[in-house]
């Protein structure tokens, strides 16, 4: 994402919940049904990401401006039928029931999840504070190994069935790629670099927190896990990423290893998937991990509000990297709960990870 422009117009991108170097692993298999997949979403990704730089939208969206600002969600979800025109057709509104199709109701639910979180945590309206509609299309392209924020709406693949499953499955994938909406209308990070693993990690955060918000679990009983459930059973691996232990989520002979570093000395410097921000965004999800352990309760009371308090304070530019989101974080925990535990942990997690926090 680039900056804001003077005027406080948006510049949003293209956000995958599947790293491309994943789906370029999978696209050099000999086995054309993990291949030929892989390749159509490479191609698939690479023109919505095109097209996202070509029509990035100059200011917001419109949302609500009249009235108070709405307590309660306005949902609208579409079916492609695997193509790949968006958003698709209609096939259920905000408080219709529920339809015979199980995508379309899972992500209608999980978009509401992130909606109440976000509203009952955090006083916040929707992904921009105003209310902003949300916009959800299934069914996306044929063997789609993905999902994604375009900017304006989400769209969920059914994913191929050999090595991923339907995208609706993990809550916390659609929470996470919703997420990528609320940083773009608060710091709009940009994507690339350590600006964008703080990007991809804050997603991270949100649908970890949306998936444990929904299931009622301390920090404790959190499994940590971003997309439990959507590897198929041939799979050797439990989710995409592991905030936990980074670097354990997976390890296939097809997908390869999870080579998300767990701390600075592991740092990954290359000049793919935007200087590997789905990589070394492994780094700030643990540190958010292990403060989320060391304070324990439930993790967006007291962590989860600290990285809300970074994102939406006004201080975060848009190319932060990793050690002024850290000093931001001490410096929130400090002025929302004082000089007790919770500042102290932030400390403390950070230096696990090998991120500097002095000045």
């Amino acid at each position: 994402m680039q900056p804001r422009t003077s005027d406080d117009g948006l510049n949003p991108v293209f956000c995958t919940i599947v790293p491309p170097h994943v789906l370029d692993k999978l696209s050099h298999s000999g086995d054309p049904r993990l291949a030929d997949p892989a390749r159509r979403t490479l191609e698939a990704d690479g023109l919505r990401r095109d097209r996202r730089r070509l029509t990035a939208l100059a200011a917001a969206p419109a949302t609500p401006t009249a009235g108070a600002v709405p307590s309660k969600p306005h949902r609208t979800l579409y079916d492609c039928e695997n193509g790949t025109s968006l958003p698709g057709t209609k096939v259920r509104g905000e408080g219709d029931k529920p339809t015979s199709d199980a995508s379309v109701n899972r992500a209608y639910a999980g978009l509401g999840a992130t909606f109440e979180l976000l509203l009952s945590a955090y006083g916040r309206s929707s992904i921009d504070g105003k209310g902003l509609p949300l916009i959800g299309s299934v069914h996306y392209g044929h063997e789609y190994n993905n999902a994604f924020f375009d900017g304006e709406q989400m769209v969920f693949g059914d994913g191929d069935g050999e090595i991923f499953l339907d995208f609706t499955y993990a809550i916390d994938v659609i929470a996470h790629e919703l997420a990528h909406g609320l940083t773009q209308y608060t710091a709009n990070l940009r994507y690339e670099g350590q600006p964008g693993a703080l990007n991809e990690s804050v997603s991270d955060v949100f649908g970890s927190l949306v998936k444990q918000y929904s299931l009622g679990q301390s920090a404790e009983q959190a499994d940590w896990l971003i997309g439990a459930g959507l590897l198929a059973p041939r799979v050797s691996g439990d989710a995409l990423r592991s905030m936990k232990a980074p670097g354990t989520a997976y390890d296939d002979d097809v997908l390869g290893k999870d080579p998300q570093p767990a701390s600075m000395e592991e740092y990954v410097e290359t000049e793919e998937d935007n200087g590997g921000v789905h990589i070394n965004s492994g780094i700030p999800n643990r540190a958010f991990y292990l403060l989320a352990n060391a304070l324990g309760g439930n993790a967006w009371e007291r962590a989860g509000q600290i990285w809300f308090d970074v994102l939406t304070g006004g201080e975060l530019t848009a190319n932060a990297d990793f050690a002024q989101f850290a000093r931001l974080t001490v410096a929130a925990a400090g002025s929302r709960f004082g000089e007790r535990g919770e500042k102290e942990a932030v400390l403390k997690a950070w230096s696990e990870v090998g991120v500097p926090t002095a000045e």
